[in-house]
Order: C-alpha cells, then sequence, then structure tokens
C-alpha cells in the first residue's frame, strides 16, 4: 500500500504543475494580488530598462539634430548696441570740426545667411532625417533583443520551478522507496546495504532539491533585475499555444528575415547616410555665398553735420578656398571608406542573420520532434516505476532495481519539462530571428490597452 500510494502522490505532482510550487514554497515567493503574465512583464521592462531608455535618448539627439539642420535654412537676425565715453571732447584747430565727441551711442539690427551652391545644407537636413529613422530602427533592435532577454529570463525561473516539482516528487518517491526497504530489512528480505542505498539515494534527491531552491532563487533574481521589478513577485504560467509552426520553409523564413530584421534596416539607412556624406564632403569644392543686411543707428554728443546718423546696407560676399593642404580631399576619402565599411557590414550581418534563422529554425525542428518521443518515454518510465515497485514489495526486484526505475523517471520528467518550455521559446526564438517578435508583442499590448 505504501508505494501504491507513492504512486498516487507521482502522479498528483506532476499534472499540478509548477504552479503547486508557488504555493507551497512560501519562503521563495511572496503571493502578490495579482500575479505577472509575460507580457506584464514585456511591459515592465519597456518602461524601466535603462539600455531601452539610452537608445530612446539617441533618437532624440538625433532629432535635436535635425533642428539644427534647419535652422541653417533660416536667416539669422540679431541686434546690436554700443555706447562710447571718451575723456574729453576735441575740436579742430579752426574750433569748428569736431575731431572727437564726448559720447557715441550705435545701434542697429543685422540679418545674415550663408549657403553653398550645390545645397550642402539641405544635403545634411537629409542626412540628419536618415539619421532619424536609422534611430528609429536601432531604438527596435534594442527592444527586440531586450524583450527576448526577458522572455529567456522568463521561462528560465518556470524551468526551474517545474525542476523544484520533480525533486519534490523524488524525494517522496525514495522516502517510500526507504520505508519499504526498512520493513523488507525486518523481515531479513534484504540486506542492510539496501538501506544504506535507499538512505542514499534520499540524501542525494534532498541536496538536488535544495540545489534546484537555489537555482529558483537565482533564476528570480535575474528576471527581477532583467524587468526592473522589485521584492519577490509571482509569475503566470504561459497559456501553450500551438501556433508555433513549420509551415513555411526555411528560405522563406530566411528572406522574411532578411525584409524585416531591424539591424538590417538600420544599416541600410546607413548605406544611404554613407553616400550622402560623400556628396557633404566634396561640398567643400563649390563656392559658398553670404548675404547681409544692417540697419544702423548712430548717435554722438555734441552732434555733427559731418555724421551720417542712420544707415542701411545690403551686401553679397562669395568664399571659395583655393587650397586647404589636403584636407577636403582626405574628407572626400573617409566618407567613401566609411560608405565601403557600411556595405560590408550589411553583407556580412545578411550572412549572421541568415545562420541565426536557420539555427532558430532547426532547433524548433528538434524541439517538436522530440515532444512526443519524451512524452512516451515518461509515460514508460512512470509505468516501470511502479511495475519495479511493486515487484520489490513481493521480493521480485532488488533495490537497485527500484534505483534504476526511479533515475529514469526523473531524467524522463526532468527532460520532458525542459522540452515543453524549450518548444516555446524556440518558437518566439524563430520570430525573433525573422524580425517579427518585436511586432506581435507591441500589437498585442496595444490591442489590450485598447480594452
Amino acid at each position: 500500500m505504501r508505494t501504491i500510494n507513492a504512486s498516487i502522490l507521482i502522479f498528483i505532482f506532476l499534472i499540478s504543475g509548477s504552479a503547486n510550487l508557488w504555493a507551497q514554497e512560501s519562503d521563495l515567493t511572496s503571493h502578490p494580488e495579482k500575479p505577472y503574465s509575460l507580457d506584464d512583464l514585456y511591459q515592465f521592462a519597456l518602461k524601466r530598462s535603462e539600455k531601452i531608455k539610452i537608445s530612446e535618448e539617441n533618437l532624440y539627439i538625433t532629432e535635436t539634430i535635425k533642428e539644427k539642420a534647419l535652422s541653417v535654412l533660416v536667416p539669422r537676425f540679431s541686434a546690436f548696441g554700443n555706447y562710447t565715453r571718451y575723456s574729453e571732447e576735441k575740436m579742430a584747430a579752426d574750433t569748428v570740426t569736431l575731431i572727437q565727441p564726448e559720447s557715441t551711442t550705435a545701434w542697429g539690427v543685422r540679418f545674415d545667411q550663408s549657403f553653398t551652391l550645390n545645397g550642402k545644407e539641405l544635403i545634411a537636413l537629409g542626412i540628419a532625417e536618415d539619421s532619424i529613422e536609422k534611430s528609429k530602427y536601432d531604438l527596435d533592435a534594442v527592444k527586440e533583443a531586450y524583450l527576448f532577454k526577458v522572455t529567456s529570463a522568463y521561462f528560465d525561473v518556470l524551468k526551474t520551478a517545474k525542476a523544484i516539482d520533480i525533486a519534490m516528487a523524488n524525494v517522496k518517491r525514495l522516502e517510500a522507496h526507504k520505508n519499504a526497504v526498512t520493513v523488507q530489512l525486518k523481515i531479513e528480505e534484504v540486506t542492510k546495504t539496501a538501506l544504506y542505498r535507499a538512505q542514499a539515494e534520499l540524501s542525494k534527491s534532498k541536496a538536488e532539491l535544495i540545489k534546484s531552491k537555489n537555482r529558483l532563487r537565482l533564476a528570480q533574481n535575474v528576471l527581477s533585475r532583467v524587468v526592473g521589478l522589485e521584492g519577490n513577485f509571482e509569475i503566470k504560467k504561459p497559456e501553450f499555444k500551438k501556433y508555433f509552426s513549420l509551415d513555411h520553409d526555411m528560405d522563406s523564413v530566411k528572406k522574411e528575415a532578411l525584409l524585416d530584421r531591424a539591424e538590417l534596416k538600420s544599416l541600410a539607412v546607413q548605406i544611404k547616410i554613407s553616400e550622402d556624406m560623400a556628396k557633404y564632403s566634396k561640398s567643400a569644392y563649390w563656392p559658398t555665398v553670404s548675404v547681409e543686411g544692417l540697419y544702423q543707428k548712430y548717435d554722438q554728443d555734441p552732434d555733427s553735420f559731418m555724421v551720417n546718423d542712420e544707415n542701411i546696407s545690403v551686401g553679397v560676399m562669395l568664399n571659395f578656398t583655393i587650397f586647404d593642404g589636403g584636407f577636403r580631399k582626405a574628407e572626400i576619402k573617409e566618407s567613401l571608406a566609411k560608405r565601403r565599411q557600411a556595405e560590408l557590414a550589411e553583407k556580412d550581418l545578411s550572412k549572421e542573420i541568415a545562420t541565426e534563422v536557420e539555427d532558430a529554425y532547426l532547433y524548433l525542428h528538434t524541439q517538436m520532434s522530440v515532444l512526443k518521443s519524451l512524452e512516451d518515454q515518461l509515460k514508460f518510465a512512470n509505468d516501470n516505476y511502479n511495475a519495479v515497485s511493486k515487484q520489490f514489495k513481493y521480493g521480485l526486484a532488488n533495490s537497485i532495481d527500484v534505483m534504476d526505475a526511479n533515475t529514469l523517471l526523473v531524467t524522463s520528467e526532468t527532460e520532458l519539462a525542459k522540452a515543453i518550455y524549450n518548444k516555446q521559446l524556440a518558437g518566439l526564438n524563430v520570430e525573433r530571428a525573422k524580425g517579427t517578435f518585436l511586432k506581435t508583442i507591441t500589437d498585442r499590448l496595444e490591442t489590450k490597452t485598447e480594452r
């Protein structure tokens, strides 16, 4: 009866899953009113992540650069004023002509505007606009990578929680087996070494349970740090949906990734910026035209009829650099080299993304393929343990057989639990590899917000 009761307990623990752990292990977690779902963690991460905020500041900086580029296209207006007090008033020898007044006052307004004949300022404005677009893609790439980091930490917590469930069930099985060995020893059905072996295995299982609890604490701390949560918290188990499929072949997924990945879009914009930078550098060979308008009012004390007390003027100046020691030529070479760098970086990243997609695709295929086999393995391992336990009770199997059957059962439970969560994470990784992971999350969060 003791062995049958142990089997029933095993079945209950396997069915209950990780959710029971959060209710039983009060020393590990607290119980907030509402546990956090994965989408809740995404929202926290988007609001609290320092890395995301840094990228948002980069976007803001590029927007201010555009404002500066626009300001160059607008004439600049300025005002000036000047008051001068002299030591004394001086007159010419004829005592009629004033040489130095007692004081003078001058004020006025000025506007000036300069531009390059090939439209250098418009090129700079275009570069600033492209930089904003690039910063948006960079921000999306940072968000996507960070949210997948949150996802990985979330599934690590779930896997370690499930490992505790498995370890606790293992301890209960081994305790039941040790009790059974004790009974068999009293009637001299087994030797004392069988009891030693059972006690050793039980101690080992308790040590593994302690390690699992510590791994859970560490996984929770990592998730807390990544998301930005404080104190203890509880998380919801995900709803395992069957939307991860391999309907599309790998080449189709690769093509989709090369079109949708934010990193590649950013590099494409960077190539355009580098081409415009080359044009911007070549603008140094074009003349610069400056236009200036001036209104000035002048007063002096004492007044003199020879002084022009008010004037308005407009001036145009053409400036062209004849020799600069090779500075312009070096800048053009630098711009062309940066363009080549951007093109090479795009090719390299395309290859890297193709490999990344292939790796994610094959890993998901592997997890989907092994899942059914692991489910069957667990079923057979559980039946095997129950059968061997009964045989041991009636003296048809020894303690080593029970230990082997238990080890197989623990291994099967662990591998199946990993495969279940790894499949979900692998499906999300395929989405991330092909560049749709962030969009799927943001669309889902926006839908929830609208509700």
